[in-house]
């Protein structure tokens, strides 16, 4: 059942059909609680946020989160319960997002560390962090040499 009072920052139609590419949609427990991670830890841009729905940016990108009421009745839905780690095997990647800032900010709120900051043999300095849902994100910037 959707929470959200008011009108969205678009009617859904409109945004669904705005919509090109590649997308990510993520289910989350909580959007506010998910919108706080990644606003705050990771330093993305906040588009839109509602009780059900949030639409994030960085870098030209863009994806949404939904929250799990908001899917009652999906299929989905059966396998996000019962303690299952979200996106297990999924690396949500934001390149341009300085890592040891993101760790430094993820340790303060208690926020998991999975990896910590370290320079790779691909030529990215990144780190893991998991978000409340247990989603995994990898910020990282190129090594200079």
């Amino acid at each position: 059942m959707k929470k959200r009072s008011g009108e969205p920052f678009m009617p859904a139609p409109d945004y669904g059909r705005s919509l090109r590419g590649f997308g990510v949609n993520l289910l989350v427990s909580d959007v506010a609680r998910a919108v706080a991670f990644q606003t705050e830890v990771l330093g993305v841009e906040l588009v839109y946020q509602d009780p059900d729905f949030a639409v994030l940016a960085h870098g030209g990108a863009q994806w949404m989160l939904h929250a799990d009421h908001s899917y009652s009745g999906h299929p989905l839905l059966a396998l996000t319960g019962d303690g299952a780690i979200r996106g297990a095997g999924a690396e949500l990647r934001l390149y341009g997002i300085d890592p040891d800032a993101a760790e430094a900010r993820a340790r303060a709120r208690g926020d998991p560390v999975l990896a910590a900051s370290a320079d790779k043999p691909h030529g990215l300095r990144e780190c893991f962090l998991a978000d409340p849902d247990g989603y995994v994100w990898v910020p990282g910037t190129g090594i200079s040499e």
